[in-house]
């Protein structure tokens, strides 16, 4: 596990730009935050890392894909509260199409999620601009157990 402390928006998007480097083809991200704690922030850095469009949230289209030479698909989950909506956003489908997936709400699907993923949760700290990102699972010695 590895603990960052981020004191602005920019910080976030940069972690995020490094931690990118360490991924590959098939890996699943799981965040875990309320509401403006920064995940889509992070994925933002993810995106401009992997040299993919400008990341937004997919909270009404529920998933984008951003293209890229390793696809990166973001999903928002806030919305999906049964097996059968989950099924309908091809969430299962991109799973085996070898793109790098970040679910947003990931709480909402945690029987979906593979044994494998990297968790990132993110919380807000005392100061507005403040945020605690823990990331479990990486394979980089920089963000890893």
């Amino acid at each position: 596990m590895s603990v960052f402390i981020t004191h602005s928006r920019e910080e976030t998007v940069s972690l995020a730009e490094r931690f990118s480097k360490t991924l590959k083809s098939g890996d699943v991200i799981a965040f875990f935050g309320d509401l403006g704690a920064g995940k889509t922030a992070f994925v933002s850095g993810i995106s401009k890392g992997l040299g993919c469009s400008e990341a937004y949230s997919p909270t009404f289209a529920i998933v984008n894909d951003y293209g890229g030479e390793i696809p990166l698909i973001h999903f928002d989950m806030y919305r999906v509260t049964t097996w059968e909506d989950l099924e309908s956003t091809g969430y299962f489908d991109y799973l085996e199409n070898g793109g790098i997936i970040c679910i947003e709400w990931s709480e909402n699907i945690l029987n979906a999620l593979p044994d494998d993923c990297i968790s990132i949760t993110i919380s807000k700290l005392e100061n507005e601009n403040d945020r605690k990102i823990v990331i479990t699972g990486a394979r980089d010695e920089n963000f890893s157990d």
